[in-house]
């Protein structure tokens, strides 16, 4: 399990300072076909978004740096946590540790799946090899048709379905996931991690 330094920020970062949108990376259409990282994090200031609730989960998809496949529509049956994440996404980088943790709490209960936006699929097998273990299940979409099919412009995006595959909210942009008022935005896909957040090291 990560602690909240396990992840390297220096020198991760969005596009271009001008693309940083609700402290998150925005996907331009003229962005460069795989940015480079550039420095200067902004805080995890994301936002909620409720206008595609009750959508259900997409028959997509994606497979693991082994080359293991998962289809989205899948997940039903149980609550779910759709993440979509790049390497070279600061916001994505800086909540990756609190995800992770999220993650561990959840064993058993509800999912998390996070796919990488990547299109160099060996940056993000690195990436979290250099990270040490981790609990998060890691997907990749090297082609990003899943951003595209979510209408995601703005990495990261994390989706919430509960246990009957249907789209509870969206948070648009970086967040704390040990923040105490995500239990609150859990319970409404029917996630519960028990009491307060302790924050580690």
């Amino acid at each position: 399990m990560l602690s909240s330094r396990s992840f390297k920020l220096v020198g991760l970062a969005c596009v271009a300072p001008a693309a940083l949108v609700l402290g998150g990376c925005d996907r331009q259409s003229n962005a460069p076909a795989q940015p480079e990282a550039s420095a200067g994090a902004k805080p995890l200031t994301g936002t909620l978004d409720l206008s595609h609730k009750g959508t259900p989960l997409p028959a997509f998809t994606v497979r693991d740096p082994s080359g293991k496949t998962l289809n989205l529509a899948s997940l039903k049956g149980k609550p779910a946590l759709v993440n979509l994440w790049a390497t070279w996404c600061a916001p994505c980088i800086a909540e990756l540790p609190t995800l992770d943790r999220l993650a561990a709490e959840g064993l058993g209960k509800f999912r998390v799946v996070t796919i990488s936006q990547d299109m160099q699929t060996a940056k993000v097998a690195d990436f979290l090899k250099t990270n040490g273990d981790i609990v998060i299940e890691p997907w990749l979409d090297p082609e990003t048709e899943l951003s595209f099919r979510y209408g995601a412009s703005t990495l990261p995006t994390t989706i919430l379905y509960d246990a009957a595959g249907k789209e509870v909210w969206r948070f648009v942009g970086g967040r704390d996931w040990m923040a105490p008022e995500t239990a609150k935005l859990l319970e409404q896909g029917g996630i519960g991690v028990g009491g307060e957040h302790e924050r580690g090291p």
